[in-house]
């Protein structure tokens, strides 16, 4: 395993980390999905990322029993705050200081540890001032709840702003958790550009578009049986927008290139993020052991300008890169239950 910086920051995070979204508490048993983060672990994955509201809190604790016994200072963990969890009342959601606060608390116990490393702004709260949220932050850092502070999918103008925030009240904001893979790359132009100035990494979600670039899916097929696709519990409508003959098709393509790089499709995906600089770490899930030890295969690995040419070729124009769609896949008003 390789490490790099989160951010400018002195943090080091294994440059694949493992996440439980979709996975612990709801679609994987907890005694396999146990056996998932052992596997991540015995294959020098340091860096493990859940959020509150991943099954709606039972993620945070089937993480917390796995790493029960494992030495606290030699792993790294981010959560989240921001969506709906328990029964979804009206201040069960959002970046209000309440929200932040009695959020980690509860994150902290069902982890079963006293900080997290990253403390992350799950979306952007449009209904709670900045300044509270940070000021929140500040709070949660500066009481030893968290070393750290992060955001997932902000715009590059709310990283802007928030970044400033913190700098007044010097707390560190160092990282960013946006989706990104070869075929979504709508960061690149604007959230990637401004968190190189700003000091910021991406620990991206999503690297091998929920299975698509596995190349298991294939044009005119059904989805395989168990797979993502086939999820009634939250993944199938997460994939749907890949399932068309044209994204398949291309993805097919990819093969010659992958065999060419000694990889399979999914550790070429993984491998095509971590060509990002920006890009810290790329999570990946599980609900085998095995798929975390095949997958940790894409560390390390450098692809060739010649095979990055080859990759854009293939997949031509079903790559998304248009940058508003950061903020159109955030919610403009508060989510409830």
């Amino acid at each position: 395993m390789d490490f790099r910086y989160l951010g400018n920051s002195g943090l080091k995070v294994s440059e694949i980390s493992y996440g439980n979204w979709l996975t612990h508490g709801s679609q994987v048993e907890n005694e396999q999905a146990k056996a998932c983060v052992k596997a991540a672990l015995e294959a020098g994955i340091t860096t493990f990322d859940t959020a509150d509201t991943y099954a709606n809190t039972k993620a945070e604790s089937v993480l917390g029993e796995a790493l029960e016994g494992v030495r606290r200072e030699s792993v790294e963990i981010l959560t989240k705050v921001y969506w709906p969890t328990g029964p979804g009342g009206p201040n069960d959601t959002g970046l209000s200081r309440k929200h932040i606060h009695e959020s980690i608390n509860a994150s902290l116990k069902r982890l079963k540890t006293d900080y997290v490393d990253v403390y992350q702004a799950h979306r952007y709260d449009t209904e709670t001032p900045l300044e509270e949220t940070m000021e929140a932050f500040a709070d949660v850092v500066r009481q030893g709840k968290a070393l750290y502070i992060g955001t997932s999918e902000w715009t590059a103008e709310q990283l802007q702003e928030g970044h400033r925030l913190a700098r007044e009240l010097r707390i560190p904001l160092v990282s960013n958790q946006p989706q990104y893979s070869m075929l979504w790359r709508v960061i690149e132009a604007e959230v990637v550009p401004a968190s190189e100035e700003l000091g910021i990494g991406q620990v991206v979600f999503s690297p091998i578009a929920q299975g698509v670039l596995t190349g298991k899916y294939l044009p005119g097929q059904q989805p395989p049986e168990g797979s993502r696709a086939t999820d009634e519990k939250g993944g199938a409508n997460m994939i749907t927008r890949y399932l068309n003959d044209d994204v398949l098709t291309r993805v097919q393509q990819l093969k010659p290139i992958a065999e060419e790089a000694g990889l399979s499709l999914a550790q070429l995906a993984i491998t095509w993020v971590l060509q990002n600089p920006n890009v810290s770490s790329a999570i990946i899930g599980a609900s085998r052991p095995e798929q975390v030890t095949e997958n940790v295969k894409a560390a390390g690995v450098k692809l060739e300008e010649g095979q990055l040419k080859q990759i854009d070729e293939a997949l031509g124009s079903v790559i998304e890169r248009d940058p508003a769609k950061t903020a159109q896949n955030s919610p403009q008003t508060r989510p409830g239950r």
